[in-house]
């Protein structure tokens, strides 16, 4: 995907004003219009202009596109946006002025706000869409959270500032990645006092120390020692839930993976929690430690090369 500059696509500085803006875009279009101009670069330049218009007139997606741009993009090779870096904004529905088909850079960092095209007269005010990441143990047990959201306000001379304001989200029990939470009443104002539309935020799990989630299952590496995997048993192994015991079959191998039915995220039904076994050694750091490693290679040989052959 290449990086679009927008500001370069239409002769202007970061800091331009919304009028300015308008007046370059006017001026670009009128240039590069394939009605008036039949050059070989035309038709390509008046599309530039007409997807840099799309963002730069538009205070939210500006917003965002000015925050990507704090991470420079490389000079060559395939550019992808960093990752978290539209976490704090918010982008209201509805398509693009015109049915034009804009390019995947575009589509990339703004197809979350698409939606019904306008064109109706109405009251109703836009949805709006943000993300909230939560802890895999928020699940489980439902919780509160306070989400801070910035939105880009235009000043009188046309120039952008944002305003942060926090709002309360309850997380439901059994919430899984990629799911949403819909805030009634949280997104655009209404014209005409018309109703607000509603805030949209799109769940994702904040990386965890033990587990990987997939959908409502869960995943992890389990530590056992040798002697463990070699006798079975049980082992005490704590869960989001709590402790639970977990029986190892005897001679279990590292990479063999167990299951607990229904201890994964809540739901109807709820999730599994697959354990893979992943044999520990103790350090032979002693001298204790080594005539114990000492005797067992005497009085129990083995061989795990045995069917490599040779």
């Amino acid at each position: 995907m290449e990086f679009k500059d927008y500001y370069k696509a239409l002769g202007v500085s970061p800091d331009a004003s919304a009028d300015e803006i308008r007046k370059a875009f006017r001026k670009n279009a009128r240039k590069y219009h394939p009605d008036i101009n039949d050059g070989p670069d035309a038709e390509a330049k008046f599309k530039d202009v007409n997807e840099a218009y799309e963002v730069l007139n538009d205070p939210e997606r500006r917003a965002a596109y000015d925050q990507l741009g704090k991470s420079p993009p490389p000079e060559q090779g395939t550019y992808r946006p960093p990752p978290g870096w539209d976490g704090s904004f918010e982008f209201s529905g509805g398509n693009p002025h015109n049915e034009e088909v804009f390019s995947d850079f575009f589509e990339t960092l703004f197809r979350r706000g698409a939606g019904v095209g306008g064109g109706m007269r109405t009251t109703q005010g836009a949805d709006q869409h943000g993300r909230i990441d939560v802890a895999i143990e928020d699940s489980y047990r439902g919780t509160t959270r306070t989400l801070t959201l910035r939105s880009p306000i235009v000043g009188p001379n046309g120039n952008i500032s944002m305003k942060d304001h926090s709002i309360a989200v309850h997380v439901p029990k059994g919430i899984m990645a990629g799911q949403h939470i819909r805030l009634a009443g949280q997104g655009t104002p209404g014209l005409n006092d018309g109703p607000a539309g509603d805030l949209y935020l799109e769940v994702n799990f904040a990386p965890h120390p033990v587990y990987r989630p997939d959908g409502r299952d869960l995943h992890l590496d389990l530590p056992v020692t040798p002697w463990e995997a070699a006798l079975g048993g049980k082992v005490v192994m704590p869960t989001p839930a709590g402790k639970v015991d977990l029986r190892i079959p005897t001679n279990a191998r590292t990479g063999q993976k167990l299951r607990l039915k229904g201890k994964g995220l809540p739901g109807t039904p709820p999730g599994d929690i697959y354990a893979t076994l992943k044999i520990v050694n103790p350090d032979a750091d002693t001298q204790e430690a080594r005539t114990f490693f000492e005797r067992m290679a005497k009085d129990l040989p083995f061989d795990p090369r045995a069917h490599l052959g040779g």
